[in-house]
């Protein structure tokens, strides 16, 4: 991993992070964003959005930028959408680099993600990290949001094996926001797979799901990108009970994965692990039994 700590990308002052087949570029003056994830002479398969903001009541505008964020559920506007325009704390360690964002005053919430990047790699590792600095207790989940240029299919697998020795009781749950029409163009449902097609228009979807499988992935032309993380049933999620969630506009798509719901007291703090896997030269027709295949080629 080679880290060069003065960067610029997408008019960012960034950290750029590379091995000889990714390169990552984090934001050091405002964020944390990792604004920029491209393989060796590739494009950027992240989102650019230097002008998309939302409003956090009584406080200002909160910019969206692109790339990766780390939330921290539930979503209210007035504590989700707090501005993150601070410069950030970045320190190195053997094999990896930490980007912590200033305690935000309103929820006594410290941010912070750590990278690592295998050296020749297309896999990149992203810890979480939420520490309650404040005086009172604060419940909450990690919520890690990777924003992804629009024009692909998202894949979102299901659960298949029953629950019961008799396969009567019921094995999957689905989270449906209002703003979501289920009976649209741009969401095919799957009996192995949902598919998510960012082609919109107008408007908005969204789904949430309790996913054991782990993994969630975006294929833009012929480039895959996979996002793992871990489901835990035994422990309470928000979003009834969603550990993996997909949101789509017109121009960009999120890949989500969030963490179980958990108490933290003063001092106390939690993680919250992606791994990401980069492939390239994917070329497969979006049905169920291709999808099947490439799954099991890769291992997922």
């Amino acid at each position: 991993m080679q880290v060069s700590k003065a960067s610029t990308y997408a008019g960012f002052e960034c950290t750029k992070i590379e091995n000889d087949t990714l390169a990552l570029w984090v934001t050091t003056t405002v964020g944390p964003r990792i604004i920029g994830l491209q393989l060796t002479a590739g494009n950027n398969l992240f989102a650019e959005l230097p002008d998309a903001t939302i409003e956090c009541p009584g406080v200002g505008e909160y910019q969206l930028r692109g790339g990766h964020r780390l939330w921290h559920a539930p979503e209210e506007p007035g504590r989700t959408y707090l501005p993150d325009d601070d410069p950030l704390q970045v320190a190195e360690s053997a094999g990896s680099i930490k980007f912590t964002q200033p305690v935000e005053p309103q929820t006594g919430v410290e941010k912070s993600i750590v990278i690592n990047l295998p050296d020749q790699q297309a896999q990149v590792m992203v810890e979480h990290h939420l520490k309650n600095c404040g005086s009172q207790t604060v419940e909450l989940a990690a919520w890690a949001i990777t924003q992804l240029k629009p024009g692909g299919v998202a894949v979102l697998p299901q659960v298949q094996d029953p629950v019961d020795e008799h396969g009567l009781l019921p094995n999957r749950q689905i989270a449906l926001w209002p703003y979501t029409d289920a009976g649209s163009q741009y969401l095919i449902w799957g009996d192995r797979f949902i598919f998510i097609q960012s082609r919109m228009e107008a408007g908005a979807l969204k789904i949430g799901y309790p996913n054991p499988s782990g993994w969630i992935g975006y294929l833009q032309e012929k480039t895959l990108f996979i996002k793992k993380a871990a489901f835990l049933p035994d422990r309470s999620y928000y979003d009834f009970r969603s550990s993996s969630e997909c949101y789509c506009n017109p121009f960009f798509l999120e890949l989500e994965t969030l963490g179980p719901r958990t108490r933290l007291e003063p001092g106390e703090s939690l993680s919250h692990l992606e791994t990401w896997h980069i492939y390239d030269q994917v070329d497969i027709r979006f049905s169920e039994a291709s999808v099947i295949d490439l799954i099991e080629k890769l291992g997922l």
